[in-house]
């Protein structure tokens, strides 16, 4: 999806960007705030002005990708069956310019092209206990930190919620870095130590085997740490040196893979706050969890617009995999029907039981299998209802009909749901600016295989085009 860079805006031009996205946001709140499974019991669709309606209706899943998501197969032209109402393409022009691009900057063949499941660009012992997506995760991003770290002179990289240890692995003993992992979860702590340990042998026979492929020489695995970050007061343990030099002070660089919700905004206020800090790779993720206030906005230029509140329904938004989702609206599979399917059983849950709205429904199996029927009985024992009510079986069938409306307008909250992610991070990029740090963000994984792929790069001394250094793919 095409979109606009943030390297390219100047601080006013991010200003005028932030004032846009509040303006448009607030323009299309009711598409944003809307939440599909009340699409019959609420009307959405007939919330849609009558013309949007007639364009989007009877679009099927795959020319409501290539159309409204502006997503086609490869080498398919975009054909529109009937004349759009402008509001409708100004409405799709406008998300596609708001939008921070989440194209990386390089051209690279996939590194999955031999194997779906291990990374061509990734050593084999870096790739054991780890998905595809982590391989590529751990890999983009480790690789940006070492640059970054370089390039500021950082003594020590700290990782930030580091789960299973797997990026702090790949930095400390792939990459040579000084690495801290800081963790909450003592369960994650312990299962990374034991993988650390895991790794260092496997990496000792390597060398043993061939001793001039694998390089010789210290191994540093990682100084793990249990501790809760607590995203208003600043964490001293994560300011502590792993090592003190008597020469000169420690410069730390802070990294979060995902960090969710508010730890990526308690990394930016460490940041800004700590003197030792003089470098930030930051990738957010789980903006429904962002504190408010506190979490959003943290800019004075954002807080002082009208219209400038996200919700946590749009926060919430914001998390959908985009490409993903385009991906199954051009394979049109019948798995597309769930929302259609949970939206009408919404319906039957406010006729049982009025109070009872939007409950949590657990993961019916094969949904996709099942008639509309069978799905809202066993949908009714999921919640605590009797899944024998008598059902009005012509009405489902006749919210079923409208499956491909539930798509449409599930599609249309996505193409806005971009702009709500790009004032979140804008946000960020405002608030390091007023404080007077340099701050650029870029794509840096693979949008199909990591959807938030964005990492905020802050430093506190100027580095110019160094930073495009950060943007490109080593062969």
């Amino acid at each position: 999806m095409p979109g606009v860079s943030a390297r390219r805006l100047s601080h006013e031009e991010r200003r005028q960007l932030a004032v846009n996205l509040t303006r448009v946001v607030k323009l299309y709140r009711s598409i944003l705030d809307a939440y599909i499974i009340e699409f019959f019991t609420d009307n959405l669709w007939g919330t849609l002005p009558c013309s949007w309606q007639e364009a989007l209706d009877g679009l099927n899943p795959p020319q409501l990708a290539t159309l409204l998501l502006g997503m086609p197969r490869e080498g398919e032209v975009a054909r529109y069956r009937s004349v759009w109402p402008l509001t409708l393409l100004a409405l799709k022009s406008t998300a596609y310019a708001l939008a921070f691009t989440r194209t990386p900057g390089f051209q690279t063949p996939s590194e999955f092209l031999e194997n779906p499941s291990q990374s061509s660009r990734l050593t084999a012992p870096f790739r054991k206990h780890v998905r595809p997506k982590k391989q590529h995760e751990i890999r983009r991003l480790g690789e940006l930190v070492k640059k970054l770290s370089d390039l500021t002179g950082c003594t020590q990289v700290v990782d930030v919620g580091s789960g299973q240890g797997h990026l702090s692995r790949f930095m400390s003993l792939g990459l040579g870095l000084m690495v801290k992992s800081i963790e909450g979860d003592q369960r994650l702590v312990e299962r990374a130590q034991r993988l650390d340990q895991e790794l260092l042998q496997t990496l000792e026979k390597e060398e043993k085997r061939n001793p001039k492929v694998v390089q010789t020489g210290p191994r540093h695995p990682p100084h793990h740490v249990v501790r809760w970050v607590d995203p208003t007061t600043l964490c001293e343990e994560l300011l502590l040196p792993l090592e003190t030099s008597p020469q000169s002070r420690a410069r730390l660089l802070l990294t979060g893979l995902h960090a969710c919700g508010d730890l990526s905004v308690a990394l930016l206020r460490h940041f800004c706050c700590c003197p030792e800090v003089v470098a930030l790779a930051s990738v957010g993720c789980c903006y429904m969890k962002l504190s408010d206030p506190g979490g959003y906005p943290l800019s004075q230029w954002v807080a002082g617009l009208p219209g400038y509140e996200l919700p946590y329904r749009l926060r919430e938004g914001a998390c959908h995999a985009l490409e993903e989702y385009a991906e199954r609206l051009q394979k049109a599979g019948p798995s597309l029907r769930t929302h259609c399917y949970r939206a009408a059983l919404e319906t039957v849950i406010r006729c049982a039981q009025p109070e009872l709205r939007r409950p949590g429904v657990q993961g019916i199996p094969r949904v996709h299998e099942l008639k509309i029927e069978e799905y809202v009985q066993r949908g009714l024992q999921r919640v605590g209802l009797d899944p024998h009510l008598p059902l009005n079986v012509a009405a489902l069938r006749a919210h079923q009909a409208q499956e491909n409306r539930v798509v449409a307008f599930f599609s249309l909250a996505l193409l806005l749901a971009p702009l709500v992610e790009t004032l979140i991070l804008l946000d960020r990029l405002l608030y390091l600016q007023e404080q007077g740090f340099h701050a650029e963000l870029l794509p840096i994984f693979s949008p199909e295989l990591s959807p938030r792929n964005l990492v905020l790069v802050a430093t506190k001394g100027p580095l110019g085009e160094a930073f495009s250094l950060l943007e490109t793919e080593d062969n």
